[in-house]
């Protein structure tokens, strides 16, 4: 990466910040538009990068929806969602690893390594690291309707994660790039979503923070002022009055779970916001909504 007097003063300035997170881990789940508009992906591989020269140890976990969706639109397989989660059977696994660990994932590596950083992508399928088991959606009975079960076919959860793959990549100078991909005791893959992939990579490497790149700012209140600082009791009370709702929710989940297995703070970030990464990671207010353990208010 190269520098100029332009930003040189705002790197002198960060140099505080780059020694508190130094030797850190911090788990980034890359998507939105940060992932489709070129000037933001050139901007996140450069994050990314700097955070690995000035001692941070980033990972990636990447999506990749929109891509698996034109695929298959184009091989003429259609596309069945039920409650936000894709029905993956055979001929759809097929596209999302060729997607996802093939396309999405390369062309991440291939920004970062442009950059000047080491990137090495990966799927859960590599070395085993990320064991899934089969989802299965679960409606709860209505008032004339029994309980029901749904096959989503190939579509997983996270049944654990060998950290020791990752320990190998973030004691060098590599980023770990991940491709949302687990594999069953039995050798089948699963697509997972990969916000709980990064949350569950975020708990197992003790992270120092969790970032959940959206397109919108953040949580916003009822004004539409963003909000910050919120521990668990906040967030419950956010969802009971009706602030949080819809495609929020499983993100505040995520985040929820990760502070409440040891990761320090979950942040909610605006990716459309360019160098959105620096921005909330090395200033005092950041830019994002961050979520902390109750203990940390």
């Amino acid at each position: 990466m190269s520098y100029t007097a332009d930003n040189a003063q705002g790197l002198i300035e960060a140099l505080p910040y780059f020694q508190r997170h130094a030797g850190k881990t911090i788990v980034v789940k890359y998507g939105g538009n940060a992932m489709v508009d070129p000037q933001l992906q050139r901007q996140f591989a450069e994050d990314v990068t700097l955070l690995k020269q000035v001692g941070v140890n980033p990972i990636v976990v990447h999506g990749g929806g929109p891509q698996i969706g034109s695929l298959l639109e184009r091989l003429n397989i259609k596309s069945e969602f039920i409650d936000g989660l894709r029905v993956t059977d055979a001929d759809t696994m097929d596209v999302v690893e060729m997607v996802l660990g093939g396309q999405v994932n390369k062309s991440i590596v291939s920004l970062i390594n442009q950059a000047g950083g080491k990137a090495v992508g990966l799927t859960g399928k590599d070395a085993s690291f990320i064991r899934a088991t089969k989802l299965n959606l679960k409606r709860e009975a209505k008032l004339d309707q029994p309980p029901e079960i749904i096959d989503l076919g190939h579509v997983g959860d996270v049944e654990s994660i060998d950290r020791s793959v990752l320990d190998l990549l973030t004691q060098s100078s590599v980023i770990p790039v991940i491709a949302p991909i687990g594999v069953g005791r039995d050798g089948a893959s699963y697509n997972i979503n990969a916000d709980t992939v990064a949350g569950k990579v975020a708990e197992v490497m003790g992270a120092e923070r969790l970032y959940l790149l959206t397109n919108t700012p953040g949580v916003l209140d009822k004004s539409g002022e963003l909000l910050t600082g919120l521990n668990v009791a906040r967030v419950k009370g956010l969802i009971d009055d009706g602030t949080l709702y819809g495609g929020m929710l499983p993100k505040i989940e995520c985040a929820l779970s990760a502070v409440r297995n040891g990761v320090s703070s979950s942040v909610i970030l605006d990716g459309r916001v360019p160098h959105a990464l620096l921005l909330d990671l090395f200033t005092d207010q950041g830019i994002g909504t961050m979520i902390i353990r109750e203990n940390d208010a």
